[in-house]
């Protein structure tokens, strides 16, 4: 059970109502992690806007949901791991690289460098080497992209921290984390 009310789209009254109005039409229902955050207007906003805005940007939507898939993992967010792995799915990523990026790995030299360096930004804190740059510059990344990829990360744990630490019920087909080690 949520820690937090879930709250229903349907008769969300003022500003959290034309975001999950948004949220609900383009997924065709509202997702239990959006009516956990619309408790608060401001951070439904900004979780809603950075999907937007991300999902506009030059990394893609299939490298965007290998990327969220890691950092659910890595976070025991089996809320994130169901969703983006649905959605991954969606964006036309084969289940097997779906479960590879889940691990982190990838058969695409460039998703590779793009998962290992996700992973070191999570299970470091950020603290990443200049070689891990790089790393990222060498397998085809700019500037751009290797800001928009921290920044992928980092609305990722947003969304991860949301659904561990207010216990957000699953509404997505259930994946398994990987065990750690």
């Amino acid at each position: 059970m949520s820690r937090v009310k879930l709250i229903d789209a349907q008769s969300t009254p003022g500003e959290s109502k034309p975001v999950l109005d948004d949220v609900t039409a383009t997924f065709g229902m509202t997702p239990a992690m959006f009516r956990a955050v619309a408790n608060s207007p401001a951070a439904l906003r900004m979780m809603w806007a950075g999907f937007g805005a991300l999902g506009g940007g030059r990394l893609g939507a299939r490298l965007g949901e290998q990327i969220a898939v890691l950092v659910a993992d890595r976070n025991g967010c089996e809320y994130c791991l169901a969703a983006h792995t649905a959605l991954g799915r969606k964006a036309g990523v084969p289940a097997d690289d779906m479960s590879r990026a889940q691990a982190g790995h990838s058969h695409d030299p460039r998703v590779a460098a793009a998962l290992g360096f996700a992973a070191k930004l999570v299970e470091n804190r950020a603290q990443v080497t200049d070689s891990d740059v790089e790393a990222l510059r060498t397998a085809g990344f700019d500037d751009e992209e290797i800001v928009e990829l921290v920044a992928h990360v980092a609305l990722n744990l947003f969304t991860n921290y949301v659904n561990v630490a207010l216990e957000v019920p699953l509404d997505f087909p259930k994946v398994a984390l990987r065990e750690a080690g």
